[in-house]
């Protein structure tokens, strides 16, 4: 009988995090979810490791936490992020360390140390979650930190998928339109469904459906798959 397949997801405690956490285990996976402020659950199939993703210490907690109840890290998705909605001159220090933080460098700390796990058994996948904004621009939605941190997310796909696709590891992206999720108050819906050609917004099972599609496709690696309601196609 072959080990269960080991899910780590970062940003898991709301929204699509939550949801991946649920499709994940869904598929029969065991499941290391992280958030900063993630309620402690320890089960035959789950455990939660809070703490910040953007500090180095909490990704080896993370890592380490996977391979010690579960043995291994068969899956990774990238969702922990920050969106913050400002004029570009209106940014702070304090804004562009953070969305570099969590954004960028919770990416890369966690991800080194997955991919590392992945090589030992040359078989993984790595997935990104992004947002169509970073390259498709919206002039009604501010996002240029976004667009220079997320779109580091998006730009580094390709670059490892095919540094790794030879031994057994595959990396892709899901875009995200804007999606019904606890951050935005229900009185903003309306405004944001009319920034989608398809006039709705995204819900979380649309995002985790495009996760899961891409974790059970072997043959797809350096894949964005949009789950924008068209926004990519344009306006």
């Amino acid at each position: 009988m072959h080990a269960r397949k080991v899910a780590v997801i970062t940003g898991a405690s709301q929204g699509i995090g939550a949801g991946l956490v649920e499709g994940y285990l869904g598929l029969g996976y065991a499941v290391v979810a992280n958030s900063r402020s993630i309620a402690p659950r320890d089960e035959e199939n789950l455990v939660t490791v809070a703490g910040d993703i953007s500090d180095p210490e909490v990704a080896e907690r993370i890592a380490s936490t996977a391979v010690s109840r579960f043995g291994r890290i068969d899956t990774l998705v990238n969702n922990a992020g920050i969106f913050i909605a400002k004029p570009f001159t209106e940014y702070t220090q304090e804004d562009f360390a953070t969305a570099l933080g969590i954004n960028l460098g919770g990416f890369f700390h966690i991800t080194q140390k997955a991919i590392a796990d992945m090589l030992d058994r040359g078989f993984g996948h790595v997935v990104n979650v992004t947002t169509t904004l970073q390259e498709s621009a919206n002039s009604n939605v501010p996002s240029g930190l976004a667009s220079l941190t997320k779109g580091g997310l998006a730009s580094v796909v390709k670059s490892l998928a095919v540094e790794y696709a030879a031994r057994g590891i595959r990396v892709n992206a899901v875009s995200p339109g804007i999606i019904k999720t606890p951050m935005h108050a229900e009185e903003t819906h309306g405004f944001f469904a009319g920034l989608h050609p398809m006039q709705q917004m995204g819900t979380i099972d649309d995002v985790v459906r495009g996760v899961l599609y891409l974790e059970q496709a072997p043959f797809v690696t350096g894949e964005f798959l949009h789950v924008d309601g068209g926004q990519s196609a344009g306006n």
